[in-house]
């Protein structure tokens, strides 16, 4: 099982910038983790972090027919951005988007994310931590999908 994590603008910043929403990790940390926990469970991690969207969509088209799901941080993206939007429903990828902060208890404009509107489900509040749970809901939602193709094989 290979699964996508891209991170979108400003996470490289993650550790330095706005501690008191964000937390003191660094992306470099929570990768590390997450690498850890996906070992454990025999998953393949590929990261990926732009300050660019077309990067972005770039990336996500390339997970097409290379990946089983896809993690994702818009960023402040998630509030704008119909390109990223678009290009995760055009690969119908198993896709969790995740947020750090609670994005219900910030400012009217981050309330809103374009993005998960393309999303399998949504995680946010929870910190780094929300990573961890992305990751055990794509390890579920992709096993169950693999057992409903196995199954309609062997039915044939």
């Amino acid at each position: 099982m290979k699964i996508a994590v891209i991170q979108g603008p400003n996470l490289n910043m993650l550790g330095i910038r706005e501690q008191h929403i964000y937390g003191p990790m660094s992306l470099e940390q929570i990768h590390e983790q997450l690498k850890n926990a996906a070992a454990q469970n025999g998953v393949e991690l590929e990261f990926f972090q732009s300050n660019l969207e077309g990067e972005i969509v770039d990336k996500v088209q390339e997970c097409l027919g290379e990946v089983d799901g896809i993690m994702i941080n818009p960023a402040a993206f998630s509030h704008t951005s119909i390109a990223i939007k678009d290009a995760l429903s055009a690969v119908e990828l198993p896709t969790v988007e995740v947020h750090i902060s609670n994005i219900y208890k910030r400012e009217e404009f981050r309330q809103k994310s374009v993005t998960a509107g393309a999303a399998t489900g949504v995680i946010t509040g929870f910190g780094p931590f929300g990573y961890h749970m992305g990751l055990i809901a794509l390890m579920q939602i992709i096993s169950e999908i693999k057992a409903v193709e196995e199954s309609s094989q062997n039915a044939e």
